[in-house]
C-alpha cells in the first residue's frame, strides 16, 4: 500500500510539475517572437514527453501487478527464500542460486508467461533492474497472447 502511495504522490508531483511547465511553454509561444516561440515549443515538448514516459510506466506497473494477482490466487508467486545480511539486504549468493533455478525453469517453458514473471522477481532480487523488467514485459506479452480459457 504504500509503494502506491508513493506511486502516486510521485505521478501527482510530476503532472503538477508538467502543467506548469507547459503553461510556461504557452506563455512564450504567446510572446510571439522567433526566440521566444522556438523556446516556447521546445519547453512544450519535454512534458509531453515525461507524460507519455509517465502513461508507459503506469501500464507496465498496473499490468506487472495484475499478473501478480493472477500467479497468487493460483499459489504461483515465488516464495521468498533468499537468505539476507544481518542488516536486511539480499545475500548475493543466495540470490544466484535461485536466480539459476528460474532461468532453467524458463529455458524449459519459454511460453509460460509464470516463468518470466519469476525470472524477473530473480533478476530484481539479483539488482539486474534493466533485465527484470525486460523478463517482466516478455511475462506480460505471453500473458497477452494466453489462449482464452472456456
Amino acid at each position: 500500500m504504500r509503494a502506491k502511495l508513493t506511486y502516486a504522490v510521485t505521478a501527482a508531483v510530476l503532472v503538477f510539475y508538467f502543467v506548469l511547465a507547459g503553461s510556461r511553454g504557452v506563455l512564450l509561444i504567446r510572446h510571439g517572437t522567433l526566440l521566444t516561440v522556438t523556446f516556447g515549443v521546445a519547453v512544450l515538448i519535454l512534458p509531453v514527453i515525461g507524460l507519455w514516459f509517465l502513461w508507459k510506466n503506469t501500464q507496465f506497473v498496473r499490468r506487472a501487478n495484475a499478473l501478480a494477482a493472477e500467479l497468487d490466487a493460483e499459489g504461483g508467486l515465488p516464495v521468498d527464500e533468499l537468505a539476507r545480511t544481518p542488516s536486511g539486504r539480499i545475500d548475493r549468493a543466495s540470490a544466484d542460486a535461485v536466480f539459476a533455478r528460474r532461468r532453467e525453469e524458463t529455458e524449459d517453458r519459454p511460453g509460460d508467461w509464470r516463468c518470466w514473471f519469476r525470472l524477473a522477481v530473480a533478476y530484481q532480487d539479483a539488482r539486474d533492474t534493466p533485465r527484470a523488467r525486460k523478463a517482466m514485459q516478455r511475462a506480460i506479452a505471453l500473458h497477452a497472447n494466453k489462449p482464452v480459457r472456456a
